[in-house]
């Protein structure tokens, strides 16, 4: 399905990808930006803290220079933007902009940082691996936050399980034999860790075990 081109469908679009309190800061953010456009594509769904939300799956806009951009957004409006150009088709915008708001607390900025960790480029995994240190802090809000997210989409993140593992086979394993030694299995078993906790149990695996035994 093509996505339209009509700038307010554009806007509509984008505007869906947040939690509906956020749409009159997300149409600012828009006001900032170049015209936009997207990807021939269907944007994904997941929920939001018990809201779903349309998230594109590429966005093709160019970034808005420094002097357009600083006056006239700040604060949450920042947030925004970074998680929209996340989704940018360059991945070292993507990465850029990530590094950006992976430290954010803001429950909708979690499935833009998921949704990264199942792609390809292996410097973006690396990032959000060194911006989430909670993580690895049982009972830390990281893990509360990754945690409430991922129990809420459980065939979200099997989908990205399942796509870390095919882009470690395809690009990687010639420099990580073991899957269990490639950065994104490491962040794998971070946010199933964080989910075990929020659940208070076992949770589904639908990638290796990193120690090569059972799930």
């Amino acid at each position: 399905m093509q996505l339209p081109k009509d700038p307010s469908n554009v806007t509509s679009a984008l505007v869906a990808a947040f939690p509906t309190r956020l749409a009159g800061d997300v149409k600012s953010v828009l006001a900032a930006m170049p015209e936009a456009g997207l990807a021939r594509a269907m944007p994904f769904e997941v929920e939001v803290q018990g809201e779903t939300v349309a998230i594109p799956s590429r966005i093709y806009i160019e970034e808005p220079s420094a002097d357009r951009e600083e006056p006239r957004l700040a604060g949450t409006q920042q947030v925004i933007l970074h998680r929209l150009y996340s989704r940018h088709h360059d991945g070292r915008v993507r990465q850029r902009h990530l590094e950006q708001m992976v430290a954010s607390d803001e429950p909708w900025v979690v499935p833009f940082v998921v949704q990264l960790a199942g792609e390809y480029v292996l410097e973006i995994i690396e990032a959000i691996g060194r911006g989430l240190p909670g993580l690895a802090v049982p009972g830390s809000a990281q893990r509360r936050l990754y945690g409430e997210f991922i129990a809420r989409n459980p065939a979200f993140f099997a989908r990205k399980e399942r796509r870390v593992v095919s882009y470690w086979s395809c690009h990687y394993r010639w420099k990580y034999g073991a899957f269990g030694t490639y950065p994104g299995c490491v962040l794998l078993e971070a946010f199933r860790a964080a989910v075990v906790e929020q659940v208070g149990g076992r949770w589904p695996r639908h990638a290796p075990h990193p120690a090569g035994g059972p799930g």
